[in-house]
């Protein structure tokens, strides 16, 4: 009976470790949500994609745990090609700040998403999860201050652009190119959300399970070696004791890889399988 019982605890606590880790692939709305590389895909060894609930996610990112009150990357905003043959697909590139069981979440960059978006361009967006929670693009709470640069706008491709996240006042401010867009409020947390631990600037690509792997591209479709790839560069920490020192990870590299990897910066991308 005793082994009985010890069994049914492990079996439980592996279910809720798998709970923990676990988005539901639509956020509010039908998109899907971003879905930040989970723990168990951290190092340096390809884990190849983290699939869930009908979606697929292949990753290129640099992490760093720490213990801060926000992160800034300078990013390439880029017009990835996303299979136009499938649905619940994405491309996007994105800073993305929690706490140490990853449950709480504040996320800003550029996605490409046909489906959120209505078009292929690279459009501005804000996300947000609550205990492991998925919310909305854009909104859901997130309070916008700003008129001339808004949560869901298009960006244009080519350029480069500042992302921030930063904790003022218990708020967790969204900035870009160092213009307040925004703030997610720290209610949203009961106001237990102000220090972030898992600090992760990456690429991602969602993938309809039946299109796994995609040909939906990662960046500007160029792999991370190339040295005309998309990049993630000028990584900054605030109000941490420890200096920018990201881990680079890819997931499946044979088709998304990472290059010229420094402690505060790292090219990625990829075709995924090719053109589609």
């Amino acid at each position: 009976m005793r082994r009985s019982m010890s069994l049914a605890a492990a079996l439980t606590a592996a279910a809720g470790a798998l709970a923990l880790f676990s988005p539901s692939a639509q956020a509010a709305g039908g998109a899907v949500a971003p879905s930040v590389p989970p723990t168990s895909a951290a190092g340096t060894a390809a884990t190849g994609p983290t699939c869930w609930f009908g979606a697929c996610f292949d990753y290129v990112y640099g992490r760093q745990h720490t213990d801060t009150a926000g992160a800034s990357i300078r990013m390439d905003v880029a017009d990835p090609q996303v299979n136009p043959a499938q649905t619940g697909e994405h491309s996007l590139q994105e800073l993305s700040l929690q706490d140490t069981a990853q449950q709480s979440t504040v996320e800003v960059g550029w996605t490409v998403d046909p489906e959120l978006n209505g078009d292929s361009a690279p459009h501005l967006f804000v996300y947000h999860w609550v205990d492991g929670q998925t919310s909305c693009y854009n909104g859901c709470g997130f309070v916008p201050v700003s008129k001339t640069i808004t949560a869901g706008m298009p960006l244009k491709a080519g350029r480069k652009a500042d992302f921030a996240i930063r904790d003022i006042g218990g708020d967790w401010w969204i900035l870009y190119n160092h213009t307040k867009v925004g703030y997610f409020p720290g209610s949203l947390w009961s106001g237990t959300y102000k220090r972030a631990q898992v600090v992760t600037a990456f690429g991602e690509v969602a993938e309809n399970e039946t299109d796994s792997p995609s040909c939906t591209d990662m960046g500007n479709g160029r792999q991370g070696s190339d040295q005309h790839a998309s990049s993630i560069r000028d990584f900054r920490l605030y109000d941490a004791t420890d200096k920018p020192l990201l881990t680079v990870t890819a997931s499946s590299p044979q088709y998304y890889g990472y290059g010229k990897a420094k402690r505060n910066s790292f090219r990625l991308g990829g075709p995924g399988t090719g053109a589609c």
